[in-house]
């Protein structure tokens, strides 16, 4: 058997891609490839682009803010927070550019929110203390 079943799970869904030759990825040692009965084998997948391919077919991405792959039983599993799939390169790339950066901005709004609720937490503590100080 030259393939394996690539599972790929997010927050969202999971999807079984049957008959996979090859997987391309990289994790913090590097760029690593993955191929059928490949021995059991674990890793954390860096944000970027994951790569992989049906026998003769084309190369499909995977578009990932980093991730879990996890290759057992000729079984590969990539779970993730979020990913993108295509066969445009440029198209996956971009759409995870565009998705990080908003969820970037949607975390710098939060951070500024929580910022200023502790801000009124603090004003409203040292009111009562004061207002106790003052009492007869």
């Amino acid at each position: 058997m030259n393939r394996f079943l690539l599972v790929l799970q997010d927050s969202r869904h999971v999807e079984e891609i049957p008959d996979v030759s090859s997987l391309v990825g990289e994790d913090a040692s590097g760029s690593f490839s993955i191929r059928a009965n490949h021995a059991p084998f674990m890793t954390i997948l860096l944000t970027g682009l994951v790569r992989f391919r049906r026998e003769d077919e084309a190369w499909e991405y995977l578009a990932l803010p980093g991730g879990l792959l996890v290759v057992d039983n000729n079984r590969v599993t990539l779970s993730t927070r979020r990913y993108f799939r295509g066969d445009d390169y440029e198209a996956v790339a971009t759409r995870l550019r565009e998705t990080l950066d908003a969820e970037e901005d949607n975390l710098l709004t939060v951070r500024a929110s929580l910022r200023h609720m502790e801000d009124e937490i603090l004003r409203r503590l040292y009111d009562v203390q004061r207002q106790d100080r003052f009492r007869p």
